[in-house]
């Protein structure tokens, strides 16, 4: 998400700007994640400080709730990417495609291509940078 193109109502802080990348990965690119899956176990990066953590939390919880309406069963955690594999793996692919969008260097990007299921340049069609 290139935040200087969001509108100013989009991210008046962090965790608002965030809150709107977790609804639109979880409306569009979690159904093609996740399959026949019967239940979701979502993992998320613990943030900086509690307060921040509880923000970031209801955040992720709000939309879940919003997204997921099958009645399949789920739960968030939330721990420190340095210790999760599975989030520096996640780090290292998000790293890779931002490099591809922001400085136009596709090779990290292009050894993990295999594995993207879903990319999506929300603010594509935007010109316009608030700042």
């Amino acid at each position: 998400m290139e935040k200087s193109k969001a509108l100013p109502r989009i991210r008046p802080t962090n965790h608002r700007f965030y809150h709107y990348g977790w609804y639109y990965h979880f409306q569009y690119a979690a159904p093609k994640v996740m399959g026949n899956a019967t239940e979701l176990q979502i993992t998320a990066a613990s943030v900086g400080t509690k307060k921040g953590q509880a923000v970031f939390t209801n955040a992720v919880n709000d939309v879940v709730q919003q997204v997921i309406r099958d009645g399949k069963p789920w739960a968030t955690a939330f721990c420190r990417a340095m210790a999760d594999p599975c989030l520096q793996a996640a780090d290292y692919c998000t790293w890779a495609i931002q490099r591809k969008w922001e400085r136009g260097d596709p090779r990290s990007r292009e050894l993990i291509q295999d594995k993207i299921v879903h990319e999506f340049d929300m603010w594509a069609h935007g010109r316009q940078h608030h700042y």
